[in-house]
């Protein structure tokens, strides 16, 4: 596999040339991510590792599981450990999340503060499927449907635990349905646009394992302005920490 190193903020990333790659989405993620303290951090089909890392950064005494399925993926989510020098607080695990009992014996049940993801959110069949299996796997819901992703966030997740993840905003209602029939409850919402009048291309979402009722919108973030330059909250954002 033919990789490029590349940087966001303050993490370096190994990753292929070819196959799957990040964008802004894990930047955005970890951004969202606002607790004041945390101690554990499963990151759920964490690819190469980066939103992961960024929270490892973001949480200098939190210990961070990244749960990869594809084995290619996992060796650079791996690499890129030791490569930011994150060994002592973050652990890879190439894993199914379908497979409760291994990740039972890998990593633990109801004992992590938070979970995060940027799955796959394309239906199987929906859409143009992405050349490269590496690619498909990670854009497409092809090994790992969403109530099976919620279905592992909660199963790793600690009582009032809190699950956050970027997803697409034509799904939100049936996440919302999903989320809430594996006893999570949707508290914080934030809508993601390219520019301040085009419709939504994402959505930011947190969820909270037996939570109640009650529900915040943010002010969407925008990530252009007029000039079709990053807005200034996006270049704080890449600029700072946290």
């Amino acid at each position: 596999m033919e990789l490029t190193l590349d940087h966001i903020r303050d993490v370096k990333i190994y990753q292929s040339k070819n196959g799957y790659r990040f964008s802004v989405d894990p930047l955005l993620l970890s951004h969202f991510v606002n607790m004041p303290v945390v101690e554990k951090i499963a990151d759920l089909g964490a690819g190469s590792g980066v939103i992961g890392l960024l929270l490892a950064r973001k949480y200098p005494h939190a210990s961070v599981t990244l749960f990869e399925l594809q084995e290619g993926l996992a060796a650079a989510a791996e690499r890129n450990v030791v490569l930011n020098r994150l060994e002592k607080r973050a652990t890879v695990i190439n894993a199914d999340l379908r497979d409760t009992g291994n990740l039972s014996l890998r990593a633990g049940t109801g004992c992590f503060d938070i979970a995060v993801s940027n799955p796959p959110f394309r239906k199987e069949r929906s859409g143009l499927v992405s050349s490269g299996e590496e690619k498909a796997i990670a854009r497409h819901e092809i090994r790992l449907k969403l109530p099976e992703l919620v279905s592992a966030a909660r199963f790793l997740l600690r009582a009032k635990g809190r699950f956050f993840l970027i997803y697409h905003p034509g799904r939100l209602a049936e996440l919302t349905d999903v989320l809430k029939q594996g006893g999570m409850e949707v508290k914080r919402l934030r809508f993601i646009h390219s520019h301040a009048a085009s419709e939504a291309k994402m959505v930011l979402v947190e969820a909270v394992y037996g939570g109640r009722v009650g529900l915040k919108v943010e002010r969407p973030l925008c990530l252009y302005d007029e000039k079709g330059e990053y807005t200034e909250e996006m270049r704080s954002l890449y600029a700072t920490q946290g």
